[in-house]
C-alpha cells in the first residue's frame, strides 16, 4: 500500500480519488529512492504507473520544503509531446488537488498569451515541451534559478525527436537544481546513456519488471501485402469488423495520414487524424472524438506514440511499419494498457521484412502471419538477406594483408 512510503495524508487521499489501490512495481521501486533526494535513472514499459512514480515524490518533497518567497517553478517535467505534457499536468492536478500544489502546463501550439498566469504567478510545478520553454528563457520571461527538480519523461524520445540542444540549454539553465530523474519506456541505443552521463549525477538506476496483471497483454500479428493498394484493402476490411471498437492507425507522413483519411471516409469509415503540425485546439479535437466515441478511428503520426493516453484502446495498426524497433514498441504501448488486453497489426509489404526482422530480434519473438479471406497475398514472403558478420584479423594476419595489398599496388603502378 501507498502508506508504506510516508507520503502525506493530503497525498494519500489524493491516490484515493484517482483510484489508486496499491504500488505498481516501477512506483514501488522509485518512490523510496526518489523521496531520498538522489538522482534517478529508470526504465518501465508504458501504461505502468511510470508518470506518478516521479509525481508522488516530487509533491512529497513540496510539502516537506514549503516555499519561502514568491518566484518561478520549483519543479520542471519535461516531455516530448503536447499531448503527454498536458496527461502529466492533469495526473499533477489531480494527485495534488488536496495538497494546494499548483501546477502549470506550457507547450506550442496555444497562444503565447495563455501561458502569462503561469509566468507571472507563484507555479509549484511546471510541466513544459521544451521548444516553447526554450523560447521564455531566451526572452528572459521564465527563469530557472528557482528549479529544485527536473525530470525528464521519455528523455530518448525527445532526443530522437531533435531537441537534445533545447534540452542541454535548459538542463544548463537548471544547474542549481538539486535532483534530477529520467524516465523512459526504454533505454536502448548509445544517444540517451551517454546523455544521461551528462545529466546525472551518481543515479541509481532502476529497471522495473512489471508483474502479468500490470503488463500489458498485446496480441500481435501481421498481414503480408503485395502494394500500397492491398494494404488499403486489408486496412479497410479490419476496421469493418466486429471488435475495432478503438483504433489508432500509425502512418510516417503526415502526408500518408491526410490521404489515408480521405481514403476511409470514402469507404464509409469515419476517422479523425493527428499529425504534427495542427494546432493544438484541432489535436485536443481529434482525440476527444476518439475517446468520446464520436469516431472509432485515429490516424495518426508518432507524434502521437506516446502522447495518447486512452485506457480502452482496442487495436493498433501499422499502416506505415517505423524505422526502429523501440518506436513499434512505443506504438504499441497505446493498446493494452493499465492491465487491459490489446491487439497490435502491422500491414508489410516486401521492403518492410528487414524492418520485421529487426522488431522480432528486439522483442525476442516471432510475429505470426495471418491471411484475410479472398486479400491474400499474390507473393510469398520477401527473405532478408543476413549480413557475413565480420571476422576479426590478428595482428599477424592484418600486418599480412597490408603487406599483400602494398604489394599489388606497386605492382599496379609499374604496370
Amino acid at each position: 500500500m501507498f502508506e508504506q512510503f510516508d507520503l502525506d495524508s493530503a497525498l494519500l487521499g489524493g491516490i484515493q480519488n484517482a483510484g489508486y489501490q496499491k504500488p505498481t512495481s516501477i512506483q514501488e521501486l522509485v518512490l523510496p529512492v526518489a523521496m531520498t533526494g538522489k538522482d534517478v535513472l529508470a526504465s518501465a514499459p508504458t501504461g505502468t504507473g511510470k508518470t506518478a512514480a516521479f509525481i508522488l515524490p516530487i509533491a512529497q518533497h513540496l510539502l516537506d520544503y514549503p516555499r519561502k518567497s514568491p518566484g518561478f517553478p520549483r519543479v520542471l517535467i519535461l516531455s516530448p509531446t503536447r499531448e503527454l505534457a498536458l496527461q502529466i499536468s492533469e495526473q499533477c492536478t489531480q494527485l495534488t488537488e488536496l495538497t494546494g500544489i499548483k501546477t502549470g502546463l506550457i507547450t506550442g501550439g496555444v497562444s503565447y498569451d495563455s501561458h502569462t498566469e503561469v509566468l507571472t504567478k507563484n507555479t509549484d510545478i511546471l510541466v513544459a515541451t521544451p521548444g516553447r520553454l526554450l523560447e521564455y528563457l531566451e526572452s528572459e520571461t521564465f527563469e530557472a534559478r528557482d528549479i529544485e527538480i527536473l525530470v525528464l519523461d521519455e528523455a530518448d524520445r525527445m532526443l530522437d525527436m531533435g531537441f537534445s540542444d533545447a534540452i542541454n540549454r535548459i538542463v544548463g539553465e537548471a544547474r542549481w537544481r538539486k535532483q534530477t530523474m529520467l524516465f523512459s519506456a526504454t533505454l536502448e541505443g548509445a544517444g540517451v546513456l551517454r546523455f544521461s552521463q551528462e545529466v546525472l549525477n551518481d543515479p541509481v538506476f532502476l529497471e522495473s519488471h512489471p508483474s502479468r496483471k500490470e503488463k500489458a497483454k498485446i496480441h500481435q500479428w501481421l498481414h503480408l501485402a503485395d502494394s500500397k493498394e492491398h494494404k488499403f484493402e486489408l486496412l479497410a476490411n479490419l476496421l469493418k469488423q466486429d471488435g475495432f471498437e478503438r483504433t489508432v492507425v500509425f502512418a510516417n507522413k503526415r502526408e500518408t495520414v491526410q490521404h489515408l483519411s480521405g481514403k476511409l471516409y470514402a469507404a464509409d469509415i469515419p476517422c479523425a487524424w493527428l499529425e504534427g503540425k495542427m494546432h493544438q485546439d484541432k489535436r485536443n479535437s481529434a482525440i476527444d472524438r476518439l475517446r468520446t466515441g464520436q469516431v472509432k478511428v485515429l490516424v495518426a503520426t508518432d507524434v502521437a506514440a506516446r502522447g495518447i493516453d486512452i485506457d480502452d484502446i482496442s487495436h493498433v495498426i501499422n499502416f506505415d511499419m517505423p524505422r526502429k524497433a523501440d518506436i513499434y514498441l512505443h506504438r504499441i504501448g497505446r493498446t493494452g494498457r493499465a492491465g487491459n488486453k490489446g491487439t497490435a497489426i502491422s500491414l508489410v509489404e516486401a521492403h518492410d521484412m528487414a524492418v520485421i526482422s529487426k522488431i522480432e530480434r528486439y522483442m525476442d519473438e516471432r510475429l505470426a502471419r495471418r491471411n484475410i479471406p479472398g486479400l491474400k497475398p499474390q507473393y510469398k514472403e520477401a527473405k532478408v538477406a543476413l549480413k557475413k558478420p565480420k571476422v576479426k584479423l590478428t595482428t599477424s594476419q592484418k600486418k599480412a594483408k597490408a603487406k599483400k595489398q602494398a604489394k599489388r599496388a606497386i605492382k599496379k603502378k609499374k604496370s
